[in-house]
């Protein structure tokens, strides 16, 4: 036995059916001097140059790892390794490519059935009649070249996916030690269902003494709602800043009510976003909460206790309806009492049976987690730990993201 003649192919040559017949790469595998002398010279009288040959599984598999290969003929039986040995190892790894014809006489049609479940996408019989060798190889490689084309298309979209991620992270903040201070430490964190997702979360400085921190949920996902997330993150902002510079602590009723006049104006999708957003004085804990169809902020302390922050009438998500006036209520941090702003993604997390995360688990978290030293920072990554184990690998349905707030 001489082994495999290995023949070289550069990365970039194309694998299609109506490429140049030279540039297609075709592994021949078969312990028959004899068939491999056929097939080569029906390939050849087809145009097919660029051959390589094996002369069982094993040397097959060795030069499939060495080369790209667009096309592999492949015997079933073989000594060492056949052809079915070969489909399984690569079934094992996870691989389509490159695609198989099972080369077959026709008493094997059971094996051959075998190779189809194992992804061999045709067979030959060892014929090897030329028309139905040429309409054999052109369906193989017009598959191919569609799979190349989604796989092309497919990365290029995840690409620009990431892109969008990475941009849209960037909108939020993530320097925490910088915009709390005084008596206040915070952190949050968001995880999308997908690449881009609808929830935010936001904490910027009014003034020195004064943060503003907020959490909310586009309806929907993808980039629709990743728009619609940096949108009202900056209707958040700028009403904000307008707000205090016409007074000295704006109200969060009035950077809703900002936000939702813009929001509702123009929104032929009928995309609403629900929003808890809070203001507070860093330095003595007082401040004012706005809830616009949100989760209620849930208060927590070094003791265990965990309860909403307030009783609030039901407000419309944002960009429901115009004109719609939101109220803010009152609240006060005591020293070791903290704040924990969350999307429903949180609540609404499911495990591999459809049951939901649910309100009370989170609070046994919270109670549990509260009686450490830990900070802000701890809680979310408790919070999110608790999800990701109780989900227990069931896909991620919705976005999460919480965020932790402590006044010292």
């Amino acid at each position: 036995m001489n082994g495999f003649a290995a023949s070289s192919r550069p990365d970039n040559a194309r694998s299609s059916a109506d490429a140049p017949k030279s540039n297609v790469a075709i592994l021949v595998v078969d312990d028959s001097s004899v068939n491999r002398t056929i097939l080569k010279r029906r390939l050849a009288e087809l145009g097919y140059e660029n051959i390589t040959v094996a002369m069982d599984g094993i040397q097959a598999l060795a030069a499939i790892e060495a080369t790209r290969f667009d096309v592999v003929l492949l015997d079933i039986e073989m000594p060492a390794l056949g052809g079915i040995g070969v489909l399984e190892h690569q079934q094992a790894l996870g691989r389509r490519d490159p695609p198989v014809i099972i080369i077959s006489a026709h008493t094997s049609m059971a094996a051959v059935v075998r190779c189809i479940e194992l992804g061999a996408e045709d067979y030959l019989p060892k014929t090897f009649e030329l028309p139905l060798l040429r309409a054999r190889l052109s369906a193989v490689l017009e598959k191919k070249r569609l799979r190349d084309l989604a796989a092309q298309r497919l990365h290029l979209l995840e690409t620009e996916l990431e892109s969008a991620r990475l941009a849209q992270l960037a909108l939020v903040p993530s320097d925490f030690a910088q915009i709390a201070g005084h008596r206040t430490t915070l952190h949050a964190a968001m995880v999308p269902a997908r690449q881009v997702g609808g929830d935010f979360y936001d904490a910027i400085r009014i003034n020195d003494t004064t943060l503003l921190f907020a959490v909310a949920d586009v309806a929907g996902k993808g980039a629709p709602a990743a728009l619609t997330m940096a949108r009202t993150l900056g209707l958040f902002r700028a009403s904000a800043y307008h707000l205090a510079s016409e007074v000295r602590i704006p109200d969060p009723s009035d950077i809703l009510d900002l936000a939702n006049s813009d929001l509702a104006r123009n929104n032929p999708e009928a995309i609403f976003v629900t929003a808890a957003v809070g203001i507070l004085d860093m330095r003595t804990g007082i401040g004012r909460l706005a809830i616009a169809g949100h989760e209620t902020p849930l208060r927590y302390d070094e003791a265990g206790r965990v309860e909403p922050l307030l009783s609030h009438k039901p407000q419309l998500p944002l960009g429901a309806m115009e004109g719609v006036t939101y109220l803010s209520y009152p609240f006060e941090l005591h020293s070791g009492e903290a704040l924990l702003l969350l999307s429903d993604g949180v609540i609404e997390a499911e495990d591999t049976t459809g049951a939901f995360f649910g309100r009370d688990r989170l609070i046994q978290v919270l109670s549990a987690h509260a009686q450490s030293p830990h900070g802000p920072r701890a809680t979310v990554d408790e919070v999110f730990a608790a999800v990701t184990a109780f989900a227990d690998g069931a896909p991620q349905a919705d976005d999460i993201t919480a965020l932790a707030l402590k006044f010292d």
